[in-house]
């Protein structure tokens, strides 16, 4: 059932990316100490850039949790050590996901920013497919996981 992690971290990494790529259009930096404030000139990105980190960090009802949940029973039947290890790596990448997060959205606006304008309708369709996808999938991973169960023997 690792599998299902995979194909969440293939909804949320490519929507991570996208949110990072709009901000970038817009800056022509991906420089972090740039963005600072991004909530008061960007709030629908910034909801939308929410969004995305809560999955990255596993939130319940994220397609992440899910999958996380599912390789930290694996890896804790295998070896209290290995999970262990992987609840430690996962806390790290939650504390670095919400940092990021923080600098990026809160704070004093920078001046880079102040003439910066909110994504367009067009850009929040791009994302909201993801949107869908990591919410669906969070709420009823089940036919994902019925489905891998059932064709990954077929392949290996």
């Amino acid at each position: 059932l690792l599998q299902f992690l995979m194909i969440a971290h293939g909804v949320v990494s490519p929507a991570l990316f996208i949110a990072v790529t709009l901000l970038y259009e817009r800056h022509h930096t991906r420089l972090i100490r740039y963005y600072r404030g991004v909530v008061m000139t960007m709030p629908l990105f910034s909801i939308v850039f929410m969004v995305f980190t809560l999955a990255n960090i596993a939130v319940p009802l994220s397609c992440n949790f899910v999958g996380e949940f599912l390789s930290l029973v694996a890896a804790f039947s295998t070896s209290t050590s290995l999970g262990a290890l992987t609840s430690t790596s996962m806390v790290i990448a939650a504390a670095y996901s919400l940092y990021l997060y923080n600098r990026i959205c809160f704070g004093q606006l920078s001046p880079y920013l102040i003439f910066s304008r909110d994504i367009n309708r067009r850009e929040f369709n791009g994302q909201l497919p993801l949107i869908v996808a990591v919410v669906l999938l969070g709420v009823v991973p089940y036919p994902l996981i019925e489905l891998v169960r059932v064709c990954l023997p077929r392949f290996l």
